[in-house]
């Protein structure tokens, strides 16, 4: 079970990691512009991890405490809020530069009581997010649906609450690595980006089998390893810039420790 979790892990890992630079490339931000930007889902904190190192803020909003509390524990450094999507994003009005959500709006759908809605749901969570856009900012919405009518639902609501654009598909005539990103602009309709077209073989057996080899999580345009020295001074030199307060740098400084018994 221990050696499942861990494979399984990596290979997730891997994926996500894969699937917010594509959301973060399909945002389209100004470049070497630090920005503000909203997780939607942002469960253990993979995603803004990534959102950090390439140099921007973020704050992430979740609706279960169990994945908070292990964003808390791995150190990432957004802000993080507890909260349902479906009942609306209660930020102020332009408050963020863009937003990203991996895997979570297609759970909108569901009712899971009596009293849930899924159109009045993915409505509420629509209009309150473009509220809380600054006019002329993008959500991707990186999300697996079911069927076509739960993505038509989607994006029936997303266009009723004042978006433009439509949905980008990633590898369409690939039955493991196909993706669907939902590409909203909050004022005037854009050029809306292709999807990508080819596969490799290798991408295609990371998509649908778990690898014997952990994937390092790298650090994108950077590739500095994870956890290595070089990265960890980077991440204090990034908190020191932001205020917070940071334990001096050292010898031991991104050591590795020996284990504990």
């Amino acid at each position: 079970m221990h050696l499942y979790f861990r494979l399984h892990s990596s290979r997730m890992i891997d994926i996500q990691t894969k699937m917010t630079g594509r959301a973060l490339e399909l945002l389209h931000l100004p470049e070497g512009q630090p920005c503000y930007l909203l997780d939607i889902g942002c469960g253990s904190g993979l995603s803004g991890d990534y959102l950090s190192d390439e140099g921007h803020y973020w704050v992430g909003i979740d609706i279960s405490t169990a994945m908070l509390d292990a964003a808390l524990d791995r150190d990432t450094e957004g802000d993080l809020l507890l909260g349902d999507m479906g009942q609306g994003i209660p930020f102020k009005p332009g408050s963020f530069d863009g937003c990203i959500s991996i895997s979570a709006v297609q759970w909108l759908c569901n009712a899971n009581k009596k009293s849930d809605n899924p159109a009045k749901r993915l409505y509420c969570f629509f209009s309150s997010l473009y509220s809380v856009l600054v006019r002329g900012a993008r959500a991707v919405l990186q999300l697996y649906p079911e069927n076509s009518e739960q993505l038509e639902l989607i994006t029936t609501q997303a266009i009723k609450a004042g978006f433009t654009g439509g949905v980008v598909v990633d590898f369409p005539n690939s039955a493991k690595a196909k993706k669907f990103y939902l590409c909203l602009f909050s004022g005037p309709s854009t050029f809306l980006p292709k999807g990508l077209s080819e596969v490799t073989d290798e991408e295609e057996t990371r998509e649908s089998t778990f690898t014997n080899e952990r994937v390092p999580y790298r650090i994108a345009r950077r590739g500095m390893v994870r956890k290595s020295r070089e990265w960890v001074l980077e991440k204090k030199a990034r908190r020191r810039r932001q205020g917070k307060e940071v334990r001096p740098d050292t010898l031991y400084t991104g050591r590795k420790r020996k284990p504990r018994f």
